[in-house]
């Protein structure tokens, strides 16, 4: 296993990344950085720019077997860091707040593992996914021809959780993230003066209804195969101005469902009602869709083999609230593989993912090698 020499290699590894966070679709530098630190592990294969700026690096056995991915994600939060840690972002309005460069550094000692030693069988796939915040990134990482020569039977991930008591971990079978996507609707009318508004056409009657009308096709509740959630994120209308009656407004929400035919449904009615309330009000209507995470659902074949995996390696086992109204666009290797991830505790009073002052823990950095080496050694060998 690793030395302490090690983990205090990896540490300042995953400091660095923090010093120096990259939105998503702009990762080359830390996809370099991690390309550098890993480079004395000599992958068997290394695909670069997968998708985006996503890093594949191969370790094969000697004999033939299955190919299990390891994932983590390389983009951070376009959300300023106020913290007064030694490593905050050195990046202006840019932070690692969602704990990717955690995710990632554990993924650079597995490399450290494996180029010391290969599995016996098959081959270790460790992903660097780009762009998983905005939901682009899995998808972009799946269209890549080159993903055909990495397509794994199993995948693995993980993700810390504050709220959880650190190093415990939560891994259930069955739904574990919720899918969501964002829906921009257009409403266009005509301007006119603001003493002669029946000269134009506004906008203000139908935003006035769907307000209330989105957020009636979805109002939470609990996570049952039916859970479907509208949350309305921004709205606006006309210039900021009293001479001018508008003729333009836009409304942003998130649709929230916990499967994907419940998503399907529900983008379907949402784009229906915009529709009948932009016609009746004499407007032209334009829609789009932005940061679309499918659901994420846990095999139970996978599921199986990680809860071994983490109670051989005497990593506490806990039942929690789940699965996550939050998304995750690993759910999109479900598709290709038997597919499961386990959210990592980061603390019982750590500050939330996505607080400006969130930090991951270190600590949780050793018992996710262990688990995913762990995960490989009963797999390959």
């Amino acid at each position: 296993m690793l030395a302490a020499s090690d983990l205090a290699e990896l540490i300042a590894f995953r400091h660095a990344l923090h010093r120096q966070p990259e939105v998503s679709g702009h990762e080359a530098q830390t996809a370099r950085a991690v390309l550098a630190f890993t480079a004395d592990s000599q992958p068997d294969d290394r695909l670069t720019d997968l998708g985006g700026h996503g890093v594949a690096l191969v370790y094969r056995g000697t004999t033939p077997g299955p190919t299990v991915l390891i994932r983590s994600e390389l983009d951070a939060l376009p959300i300023a860091e106020l913290s007064d840690v030694p490593h905050r972002s050195q990046i202006p309005g840019t932070g690692h707040l969602c704990g990717h460069d955690g995710h990632s550094t554990i993924l650079a000692g597995l490399a450290r593992l494996l180029g010391r030693q290969r599995p016996a069988s098959g081959r270790v796939v460790l992903l660097f996914q780009p762009a998983e915040e905005d939901g682009s990134g899995a998808a972009a990482v799946l269209a890549d021809p080159r993903f055909a020569q990495i397509t794994p039977d199993y995948a693995f991930a993980l993700h810390n959780l504050p709220g959880l008591p650190l190093g415990h971990v939560v891994l259930e079978q069955g739904p574990a993230n919720c899918a969501s996507v964002g829906l921009k609707l257009a409403l266009t009318g005509k301007t006119s003066h603001a003493a002669e508004p029946h000269k134009g056409i506004s906008p203000a009657q139908a935003l006035a209804q769907l307000i209330p009308g989105l957020m009636a096709l979805g109002q939470g509740g609990a996570l049952t195969p039916e859970f479907r959630m509208v949350t309305l994120t921004h709205a606006q209308m006309g210039a900021p101005a009293f001479g001018i009656s508008p003729g333009h407004a836009e409304i942003w929400a998130t649709l929230r469902t916990l499967t994907d035919a419940g998503m399907a449904a529900l983008r379907a009615e949402a784009l229906t009602l915009a529709q009948q309330i932009a016609t009746a009000q004499g407007l032209t209507l334009d829609h789009s869709w932005h940061d679309d995470f499918a659901a994420c659902t846990n095999d139970p074949v996978a599921t199986g083999l990680f809860r071994a995996a983490l109670m051989a390696e005497d990593i506490p086992l806990i039942a929690g609230d789940m699965p996550l109204r939050a998304s995750e666009d690993f759910g999109r290797f479900g598709a290709a593989a038997h597919a499961a991830m386990a959210y990592f505790g980061a603390g019982e009073h750590t500050p939330a993912l996505h607080n400006p002052d969130y930090d991951f823990p270190d600590a949780l950095i050793a018992p996710g090698i262990r688990a995913f080496h762990r995960l490989i050694h009963t797999l390959l060998g």
